[in-house]
């Protein structure tokens, strides 16, 4: 098995939207994701073009595929930049026939190496619901540090809900 970790192309945005139309509503409320929050496919696609023709140091958000032996298996993004400081990620695997067999440990780790690069982070924090155990589990083995549980909308396409916020520092 030969894993790459890299920036999202834009004719792969798909598999963001993709992941989340085709999601059960199950599903999506261990994300935490409010069904009637997602966008419209083509505004998803327009926002994603926008942000890949603006400098790094400029975007809202970036994305990372996630791929085992040339297939996508997952993906990452960034959000809440502060270019130069910090910026929150999420991550998903989206083939459910790969989550919770360790892959997502290998891609946050590679995933967090290209965040720190491409936008000369400090910190790097992530908020999973605090009742979707596998997240949880993935960011402490990756290294992240543990810094509180509390309630709040982590993101436009979440309701209000106990999240465990979760840092690395370099």
């Amino acid at each position: 098995m030969t894993l790459t970790v890299r920036e999202m192309t834009g004719s792969e945005v798909d598999l963001i939207i993709e992941y989340f139309f085709q999601s059960t509503p199950e599903y999506l409320e261990i994300l935490g994701v409010d069904p009637s929050r997602l966008p419209a496919p083509d505004g998803w696609r327009e926002r994603f073009r926008r942000a890949c023709e603006q400098p790094i140091e400029q975007r809202g958000w970036i994305a990372v595929t996630w791929l085992s032996d040339n297939q996508p298996i997952g993906f990452s993004t960034a959000d809440k930049i502060a270019y130069g400081e910090h910026a929150n990620m999420h991550l998903h695997v989206i083939d459910p026939g790969r989550r919770n067999q360790g892959y997502g440990v290998e891609c946050v780790r590679r995933s967090v190496d290209i965040y720190f690069d491409r936008l000369q982070l400090k910190r790097l924090f992530c908020e999973p619901n605090a009742f979707n155990v596998a997240p949880n589990r993935t960011l402490q083995k990756a290294g992240f540090k543990y810094l509180k549980t509390h309630m709040t909308v982590p993101g436009p396409l979440n309701y209000h809900q106990a999240v465990t916020r979760w840092v690395i520092e370099r």
